[in-house]
């Protein structure tokens, strides 16, 4: 592909990992299908190192930004909650970062998507709260960790009529993948939830006030339903604007 001078470039928050694998020492992480969601429309995807100094200069370089997901949790006290459940896995230093270049991201307008975990960090950056585990909130028989492979449905959601997920899926139903055991809570007065499961966990949320300020809990960079490449193709739509 011919990468055009245009080409909107896109930051993507990295996973951060300590114990072994591709290294002995600390190393960044993330899988290629978030990058290639982008590239495919013409995008120049880049990987942000979590240096929060550093956070307006990536700023400064980037037409949008991805926040990801990963194996790990938000630490319950930034939304105010006394209490930590004891599957509650932290990164402060990744949690950290990702707040400080989303709230600065959206103080400039920039476009912002928040995929899975990354819908989470972003209601708790517009001050709402979380759920710290599924199976002791939520009466469900929706496997929110789904067993089957990510790249397959793991169940639906609905999307509600008038919001920003709604006119990009141009649907109110959508088949999506699940992969987390934390849900967004409450949300501020200010942000809206756009898509729920059949159960009542917030699978969306986004903030009207902002051009582009969209979360969804799911995964859409697997592409199990057609919303999920409409999603990027929006977002990109939205950088270059």
């Amino acid at each position: 592909m011919n990468i055009k001078q245009h080409a909107p470039v896109i930051g993507f928050s990295l996973d951060y990992e300590t114990n072994g694998g591709y290294s002995k020492l600390p190393w960044f992480a993330i899988r290629e299908n978030y990058m290639t969601s982008v590239s495919e429309w013409g995008a120049v995807p880049i990987g942000l190192p979590q240096e929060v100094e550093l956070v307006n200069t990536y700023l400064d370089m980037l037409d949008g930004l991805i926040v990801t997901g990963g194996a790990f949790d938000v630490p319950p006290s930034m939304y105010g909650d006394t209490s930590q459940h004891d599957t509650v896995v932290v990164k402060e230093g990744r949690t950290a970062f990702e707040f400080a270049i989303t709230k600065a991201a959206i103080e400039r307008n920039m476009p912002v998507l928040g995929i899975c975990g990354g819908e989470q960090l972003l209601n708790v950056v517009l001050g709402g709260t979380l759920i710290q585990h599924i199976p002791d909130s939520i009466d469900t028989d929706i496997e929110h960790e789904q067993p089957n492979p990510r790249n397959e449905p793991g169940h639906t959601v609905t999307i509600k009529e008038g919001t920003l997920l709604h006119r990009i899926a141009g649907k109110t139903q959508a088949a999506v993948n699940s992969a987390h055991h934390q849900a967004v809570d409450k949300v501020r007065d200010d942000v809206a939830i756009n898509a729920t499961a059949s159960d009542g966990v917030i699978e969306g949320i986004e903030y009207p006030a902002h051009p582009f300020c969209l979360g969804v809990q799911w995964h859409p960079e697997y592409k199990v339903d057609a919303v999920d490449s409409a999603i990027f193709e929006a977002f990109i739509h939205a950088c270059r604007s």
